[in-house]
């Protein structure tokens, strides 16, 4: 969990895309000696490689898709007029009570 005041490392995908490559290939070792020599913490790695293996790519888009896209095209006086009606059958309703 990230603490107060904590600052956050950004890399590049060509680092990222590297590093993974190199693990791969087995060549350098494991996570721990690839941090060394690029100077990443392993735990980054390790977490990058079990994206790669879950998505088959590093794209963090996976994970921050959610909620409405921008391209969804909104009506709003539609909502609106679906609103007062909605807002006239519940007065109705309250009425008949």
């Amino acid at each position: 969990m990230a603490s107060k005041g904590q600052k956050f490392n950004k890399y590049s995908e060509e680092l990222k895309n590297k590093i993974i490559k190199e693990y791969f290939s087995g060549d350098f070792g494991g996570s721990i000696l690839i941090g060394k020599k690029y100077n990443v913490s392993r735990y980054t790695i390790d977490t990058w490689i079990r994206k790669f293996k879950n998505q088959g790519s590093l794209e963090n888009d996976v994970y921050r898709k959610r909620g409405r896209t921008k391209e969804e095209n909104i009506d709003y006086k539609e909502r609106y007029e679906i609103l007062k009606k909605y807002q006239a059958f519940l007065k109705a309703q309250r009425e008949k009570k």
